[in-house]
């Protein structure tokens, strides 16, 4: 391919990528579906997500991504990373950069090949700008994107037969100190440029690598993130390896009857973690008996009942109530059929993330919540919520409310053991230099942890995690 567009005097330097993750494609398919209005109408925001000018030639293309994305599990739209990256330094400061891809041959390959490009984060903290992009491999050969606050994702469609496998993009600002690629300081990009293609269905999984178990799994974690409460403590986050948990309990076809049911009905809080290669996620099944499952399936409806009652009043509540209907999907448990391993193995992940969101969202379901400032009356020792932080997961969340005792121990107490109350006579006495009763828990529920990686799926309980009641002592 002729690199005409590159300046007389230009340089070339390797850029590196931002790391990409196992839910990289997810989330971009994410953001395409949640783009579409009910009657396939880009939205407003959605417009500003993907850098849509007025007129852009790239939101046919969106709207056709993001068409496909609805479908149920995921449609058959697949990326490629470039095999390398060159950044072009002009001398005139602006920006260009050679993308190398290395294309699959197939006669099921659809070519409409769009190039993505993923901010880091969504563009913030300076005017709205117009980039122009421009390269033989596009087409038409210039587009122009609309860059404002929030936008994520930049689109820009390819030609229709691409014999070469080398993109070379020139990007003219209008702003002088704008730089798309790079903070201008170093050789490290805050952009990831992808290619997205579409292949037929019935090989588009063995091509892409991603299967159910991935787009479940990424799912949930869009779910949970926007359904939990947002909490930044600011202490340090608490290693995982810190904690005293039992031996962990392996999630598979060899997992009891007895353990699983343990598990299904226990309503202790759960986070979701992948502490391995996120893309190499071991496929999980499960193997319960028909008792169990009805059980199973009983506590899927009961808790998706409940929690779409309460999303209906919250802000993107809508959004939450679509994305617990897809893990819905993305599970395919069956009404009445038996269920197949992995169905088994997604509901049963699906309960424990419904029953972790209930705690916060549900009164009626959480053994604690957040009080309002007590009275002078209700002063006494009582319980209260405490979050902390965990170390940061994949899935989430990365903060657990552990609660904590807070109150003076006037007596008489509810909840106190005799030698509370004969110090407490002591020290009424005139004994003043002795330790008063203090307001600590009395009973405790544990924090489970369901850890995903290359070598299976685990269950770790951590006793003793979550305080349940307070008393004086």
């Amino acid at each position: 391919m002729s690199l005409t567009l590159l300046p007389t005097r230009s340089t070339l330097a390797s850029l590196v990528l931002p790391k990409s993750t196992a839910c990289f494609l997810e989330d971009v398919l994410a953001a395409m579906r949640e783009a579409l209005e009910d009657d396939g109408q880009l939205t407003p925001g959605g417009a500003t997500l993907f850098g849509m000018c007025a007129a852009s030639g790239s939101l046919a293309v969106l709207l056709d991504l993001a068409k496909d994305a609805k479908r149920k599990l995921g449609g058959t739209v697949k990326l490629l990373h470039p095999t390398k990256v060159f950044l072009v330094e002009e001398e005139d400061d602006r920006e260009a950069v050679i993308l190398d891809f290395h294309i699959p041959q197939s006669p099921l390959l659809q070519h409409k090949f769009v190039l993505l490009l993923a901010l880091e984060s969504p563009f913030s903290g300076g005017d709205s700008d117009q980039i122009t992009f421009t390269s033989q491999s596009l087409l038409p050969n210039t587009q122009v994107v609309c860059m404002s606050e929030g936008t994520q994702y930049v689109l820009l469609t390819g030609q229709a037969c691409m014999e070469h496998q080398r993109w070379m993009l020139s990007i003219d600002s209008k702003s002088p100190n704008m730089k798309l690629l790079t903070d201008g300081n170093t050789r490290r990009s805050n952009v990831t440029p992808v290619l997205l293609f579409s292949l037929e269905e019935d090989i588009s999984t063995k091509v892409s690598g991603l299967s159910q178990p991935i787009s479940f799994l990424c799912e949930l974690r869009r779910f949970l993130s926007d359904s939990l409460p947002h909490k930044s403590p600011h202490a340090p986050p608490l290693r995982q390896e810190s904690l005293q948990p039992l031996p962990p309990i392996s999630l598979d076809l060899s997992s009891s009857e007895s353990v699983l049911a343990e598990l299904i009905n226990s309503s202790a809080p759960t986070v979701f973690s992948f502490t391995g290669s996120t893309y190499h996620v071991h496929r999980g099944e499960l193997a319960m008996p028909p008792g169990l499952l009805d059980e199973l399936r009983h506590g899927l409806e009961q808790n998706l009942l409940q929690i779409r009652e309460v999303l209906r009043d919250k802000d993107n509540g809508q959004r939450s109530i679509k994305r617990l209907q897809r893990l819905w999907e993305l599970c395919a448990f069956p009404k009445v059929d038996p269920a197949s391993g992995e169905s088994q193995y997604c509901a049963f992940l699906l309960l424990k993330a419904m029953k972790t969101v209930g705690r916060e969202m549900l009164p009626q379901l959480r053994a604690t919540r957040a009080e309002p400032r007590p009275t002078a009356r209700e002063a006494t020792c009582r319980l209260r919520s405490l979050t902390v932080s965990l170390e940061r997961f994949v899935v989430g969340p990365n903060t657990a409310n552990i609660n904590n005792c807070h109150g003076r121990c006037a007596f008489p107490l509810e909840k106190t053991v005799n030698h509370a109350v004969l110090l407490n006579a002591h020290i009424e006495s005139g004994n003043v230099h002795e330790r008063s009763p203090c307001c600590v828990p009395f009973a405790y529920e544990s924090l489970e942890v369901v850890d995903l990686n290359e070598n299976g799926t685990f269950f770790f309980t951590h006793p003793d995690m979550v305080a349940k009641e307070c008393g004086c002592r």
